[in-house]
């Protein structure tokens, strides 16, 4: 499987963006689909998730701003950005979960997208 992150850029708070993560193959839609974000100095961190039945798990920190969802027919899932503060300043990563178990932890994750830039200026 093969992830590809976009629709990071430059917002101020207060603002929405939408990332798109594209995944290469047919078994898309067995994974479950995790987004994380690493800002600079910090360790790569959860921010949410989604699995092959559609159930959703978000970080404390996200709750009620972010919504995760995904388009098995276009093999995409998305991470919905509102009300973005500067503290979400990260490099953003989509990452697939064969085992669809322990969706918050990095090391779950099977594939990883290259990351896309998420800058929030106050």
């Amino acid at each position: 499987v093969q992830l590809q992150a976009s629709g990071g850029g430059l917002v101020q708070a207060g603002d929405s963006l939408r990332l798109s993560c594209e995944a290469s193959g047919r078994t898309f839609r067995t994974y479950a689909m995790g987004w994380f974000r690493q800002a600079p100095g910090k360790e790569r961190e959860f921010v949410a998730a989604i699995s092959w039945s559609d159930t959703t798990y978000y970080a404390d920190s996200v709750k009620g701003r972010f919504t995760i969802s995904r388009a098995n027919a276009k093999n995409t899932v998305y991470l919905q950005m509102n009300s973005l503060k500067p503290e979400d300043t990260a490099v953003y990563y989509c990452a697939a979960n064969g085992a669809a178990a322990r969706l918050a932890q990095p090391e779950s994750y099977d594939y990883w997208g290259q990351g896309t830039q998420v800058t929030v200026s106050s």
